[in-house]
């Protein structure tokens, strides 16, 4: 099917005026960087955050007992080890010493129990609650060892640990901003809030920073910019050190500016369109089977994407421990017509489609909507602002609440773990507001096999129910599976040192303008 351009015209439009603009960089103040991203910020509070770019901005801020490498290996941050019992159900933690919140409040024993304990509690309708769903109780063995008690054996506790959203805020900026916490970021991490705006989040260097000799940058700006084009010209006219996600096509661009380079990174984000299986005409399994059947996976890469990418062959991307190969959909509208007829849909019908408003989700948008209209099915596409998005999608207290029909988004399990690439999104248990199953999606076989998986830390236990769920799911289909993107960043060659993880996070650590 050929493939209309017309309604991404402006972004190429904003590309030609990106790429006539004078290529002298403007002088910078010392060690100061600004980094260029898709999305908005929605709130600096990384334990009631879902959203992958707000979460990485709290990353200058915050930080863990563990963290991931960019290979998503497990290091210790400000824990220094930790000892599990012989059957999985105590882990004992000890702790960093010597740490300092930004506010000089010393980070120990006390301080992990009261930010878990926090998390924990379901009165606190925190987003990330269910990071510490396996644990039963928090215990402070000395100032610097904790205990983690759990409810059921579990081999991947400290891979939550390691999730951004389970990081340690100052105990006392929690007892001065109570609910505004998410506005007042009080850590122990690299650098020290200074202002945020809808727009622009602004951290300075941290001088009391754990790491000697770090951070090297004396500060960061992060500036959200939904437009492609507009982000591309702020990199090219040298406002901008570093730009994610970089238009996939005008890496070429990119290529032959000398000042400038391509970072590439593998991913574990899926893209995926989530269909609200309470909602008719979703609720039948032959309906969303025909849509998966409608797109062509390849096209869809190569069109939005510029073929960064590969087509989703399962629940979950390659990297994510548990991953168990089904096979891509194929591209086939004369089966997925057959399917619509079957279901009573011979003339198809029609819907809408949400997403996140940026540059590259409204073209993932349009193209599904070109491709769906082959067989019948007419979708309004309606982008909408990441703030109005968040009401909309977490609004609804319960499915009968729910207005999303199809929501095309990504999901990026932070912890490299099946579990988390599969529970937050599948599990009947994980229904907005407190987590991301915008399908409303509930099988039995899946919640139990979930269930069993997070409650044993045997691995072929474990793997055994993973393979269970992914095989429910795909034959399911509660989404439109779409692809596995690579991540592409535009960089100025003088920026050194800041990483991007498989999960799209940024590490602002050692990174450094010279």
């Amino acid at each position: 099917m050929p493939i209309s351009f017309g309604r991404i015209s402006n972004a190429f439009r904003s590309l030609a005026v990106a790429a006539a603009l004078g290529l002298a960089s403007p002088s910078l103040a010392a060690g100061q960087i600004t980094v260029g991203v898709g999305d908005n910020i929605l709130g600096l509070d990384p334990t009631d955050l879902n959203d992958s770019v707000s979460l990485s901005a709290t990353r200058l801020f915050f930080q863990g007992l563990y963290g991931f490498d960019r290979d998503l290996k497990l290091v210790p941050v400000l824990a220094e080890s930790t000892e599990v019992n012989s059957d999985s159900t105590q882990y004992t933690v000890h702790l960093r010493r010597g740490v300092k919140f930004h506010d000089g409040t010393s980070f120990d024993a006390a301080a992990v129990k009261l930010n878990y304990d926090r998390l924990r509690d379901p009165a606190n309708r925190l987003k990330r609650q269910s990071l510490l769903e396996a644990v039963d109780k928090v215990e402070v063995v000395d100032e610097f060892t904790i205990r983690l008690v759990l409810k059921a054996p579990s081999g991947v506790l400290l891979n939550y640990l390691a999730h951004t959203g389970a990081s340690i805020l100052s105990p006392k900026a929690i007892a001065q901003y109570g609910s505004e916490i998410s506005r007042h970021p009080v850590g122990t991490g690299p650098f020290v809030f200074t202002s945020w705006t809808p727009d622009t989040l602004k951290a300075a260097r941290n001088p009391q920073y754990w790491r000697q000799g770090l951070p090297r940058l004396d500060g960061v700006t992060i500036r959200s910019i939904p437009e492609s084009g507009a982000r591309l010209a702020l990199l090219r006219s040298g406002e901008a050190q570093f730009v994610f996600p970089l238009p996939p096509e005008t890496v070429q661009l990119i290529e032959r500016d000398e000042r400038l380079a391509i970072d590439k990174t593998p991913s574990i984000v899926v893209q995926y369109v989530a269909l609200n299986t309470r909602k008719k005409p979703f609720d039948d399994p032959r309906v969303r089977q025909a849509l998966n059947y409608a797109i062509d996976k390849t096209a869809f890469i190569k069109v939005v994407y510029n073929g960064f990418g590969i087509p989703m062959d399962a629940p979950v991307a390659p990297g994510i421990a548990f991953y168990s190969k089904q096979g891509v959909w194929p591209y086939d509208p004369a089966k997925a017509k057959q399917l619509l007829a079957e279901a009573g849909y011979p003339n198809g019908f029609e819907t809408e489609i949400w997403n996140f408003s940026n540059t590259l989700n409204n073209r993932a948008s349009q193209f599904l909507q070109q491709q769906l209209a082959v067989i019948g099915v007419k979708v309004a596409v309606n982008p909408l602002e990441a703030g109005v998005a968040t009401t909309r999608l977490w609004g609804a207290k319960t499915p009968e609440e729910a207005e999303v029909r199809m929501f095309f988004g990504s999901w990026a399990p932070s912890t490299g773990d099946a579990d988390w690439a599969l529970r937050p999104l599948l599990s009947s248990r994980s229904y907005p507001p407190a987590l991301y199953n915008l399908s409303y999606f509930k099988n039995d076989e899946v919640d139990a096999a979930i269930q069993k998986g997070l409650s044993t830390a045997d691995p072929v236990q474990r793997k055994v129910a993973y393979d269970e769920v992914q095989k429910v799911v795909w034959q399911q289909a509660p989404w439109i599976f779409l692809s596995v993107n690579t991540l592409v960043a535009g960089r100025d060659k003088r920026l050194t040192g800041l990483t991007q993880q498989p999960d799209t996070a940024l590490t602002y650590e050692e990174a450094d303008l010279k």
